[in-house]
């Protein structure tokens, strides 16, 4: 399964306005940025090694912290790791919930709860812009309460 055409085709973000000089929003752009997101997670839920390949950067430095799992680190060793949970007999039926994203210029972050099984991970996807796409360069999970029925607003001040 390849990775479908309109996953993530956008133009730059800019701190200009909401409309980018080639007529796309910017709701537009985190639209495509969560569908790479949720392609992710396809790619995951269905197992398949082929589509979790391409949605990985090529160019660019890629790394992943697994639960429980020292860091990965190398485009080779992150889809070795990803073939080996995908493929293994325990490879575990995934959930993504409440995803969030930002976008930061040419890099976007996602947030998003992982539901496996009756356990919750707290994840965060970090894509960066490939021609007309987004590509991942990193993946963390890692142990989380039960999110909410409501996912929770995020605070306008950090302090």
């Amino acid at each position: 399964m390849q990775m479908p055409a309109a996953a993530g085709k956008l133009a730059h973000t800019t701190h200009h306005g909401p409309e980018m000089s080639t007529g796309r929003s910017i709701a537009r752009d985190r639209a495509a940025l969560l569908f790479a997101n949720a392609t992710f997670y396809r790619a995951f839920a269905d197992k398949d090694v082929s589509l979790m390949n391409a949605l990985w950067a090529e160019r660019e430095p890629v790394t992943c912290l697994h639960p429980g799992w020292p860091p990965v680190e190398g485009r080779d060793a992150v889809l070795q790791s990803w073939h080996a949970i995908l493929t293994g007999p325990a490879s575990p039926d995934i959930e993504c919930l409440h995803a969030r994203a930002g976008i930061h210029q040419d890099t976007g972050i996602v947030i998003c709860y992982e539901r496996i099984a009756q356990d919750y991970l707290l994840a965060t996807n970090i894509f960066i812009r490939s021609g007309d796409g987004w590509l991942i360069v990193h993946h963390q999970s890692g142990a989380a309460p039960e999110p909410g029925e409501t996912p929770p607003q995020p605070r306008r001040r950090l302090n």
